[in-house]
């Protein structure tokens, strides 16, 4: 294993790099951390559009953020990657890995073929015949993960391994903090939310909602008739929990409560699945995650709907800083990097 790797996240409108050093350690150490704007297209939801203009981009960010390596993990999380239950007979996980394609091809929207597949094992138990285990498989678009692979290879760039995100957010998140009990990770990004719920740092649960801190912004775009940016600018300055002054604030309120309503709805209804399918093991409380969840009133109005203590991650918590990286820095945008920081964490599992 290599003793530094850098963790991607590849967003729609930049790209965030970190670098551990000695990530299988129980205290790794963060080397360096960088991003650079990506131009609108290049990337839609996640995935590689334009692969040539991501890895120029890519090489901007190697050049001006000075990271050492080339072995990278990059991390897939949208609405073309399945996370559902799956039981199988009790063996090794690569006689299972063997199986899947024979065991899950009714549970996938594509042929097996076009599909990449893995299973993350989290208990045994007995079944009817015998032992067995208890897991999430885990299924992405081939076509998707391929893209966004090709782009590093255009950068000069090695991808060691591809990683679901919201496992990475797990990691950071719930597991190197030791958050004990039932939790329920939501990370709101732009084009999509995740729902994690794990049990002691081990995800038990995963849902990919695509749905995003840019439907809302659209929806501004929309019944404003404005721009991007002032669209943006309304729904930062506004949130939920707004004193407003004119017609047009007003408008902009109405829209901004009724988009988020429904992400909300949507997310209790994720998390009264959870609690009707496992009644004796309810959540005990929410950390939140994601540019999303900075929409001022959010995390209250979570609360408010599911009745749970809701709290903000702290992804660096555990780890080791370089000399000449700025705590107060990292700290201050430091959700902006959970993504990488987890993608690259992940390569010591």
């Amino acid at each position: 294993m290599a003793t530094s790797v850098v963790g991607i996240d590849i967003g729609s409108a930049a790209l965030r790099a970190v670098e551990v050093r000695d990530p299988a350690k129980a205290k790794p150490t963060l080397q360096r951390y960088f991003e650079v704007a990506l131009p609108a297209g290049a990337v839609s939801s996640g995935e590689v559009v334009e692969p040539n203009t991501v890895a120029s981009a890519l090489k901007e960010l190697w050049s001006k953020g000075g990271f050492k390596t080339k072995n990278v993990v990059l991390g897939m999380g949208n609405q073309r990657v399945l996370a559902r239950d799956l039981t199988v007979p009790k063996m090794s996980r690569a006689r299972i890995r063997e199986s899947l394609p024979f065991e899950v091809q009714e549970m996938l929207p594509v042929p097996v073929a076009e599909a990449l597949l893995d299973f993350y094992p989290i208990s045994e138990s007995m079944g009817e015949h015998g032992p067995v285990v208890n897991g999430l498989l885990i299924a992405a678009v081939k076509e998707a993960v391929l893209g966004n692979v090709k782009a590093t290879q255009l950068a000069g760039l090695t991808t060691v391994d591809v990683d679901l995100i919201p496992f990475a957010l797990t990691r950071v998140m719930l597991a190197r903090p030791r958050l004990m009990g039932t939790v329920a990770l939501i990370d709101v990004g732009a084009s999509t939310t995740s729902v994690v719920i794990a049990k002691n740092g081990v995800p038990q649960f995963v849902r990919i909602i695509p749905t995003g801190g840019d439907d809302l912004t659209r929806e501004l775009m929309t019944g404003l008739e404005t721009d991007p940016q002032t669209a943006e600018s309304a729904k930062r300055a506004l949130g939920l929990a707004a004193a407003i002054s004119t017609p047009a604030e007003q408008k902009a309120l109405e829209i901004i409560y009724r988009v988020a309503s429904d992400q909300l709805t949507s997310l209790r209804n994720t998390i009264n699945y959870w609690i009707n399918t496992r009644p004796t093991d309810p959540v005990q409380r929410i950390v939140v995650s994601g540019g999303g969840t900075r929409l001022v009133g959010l995390p209250e109005a979570l609360a408010e709907m599911t009745r749970l203590e809701v709290v903000a991650g702290d992804p660096f918590a555990e780890i080791g800083l370089a000399r000449g990286v700025n705590a107060e820095q990292l700290r201050g945008s430091g959700l902006d990097f959970a993504v990488a920081f987890g993608l690259a964490l992940g390569c010591a599992a």
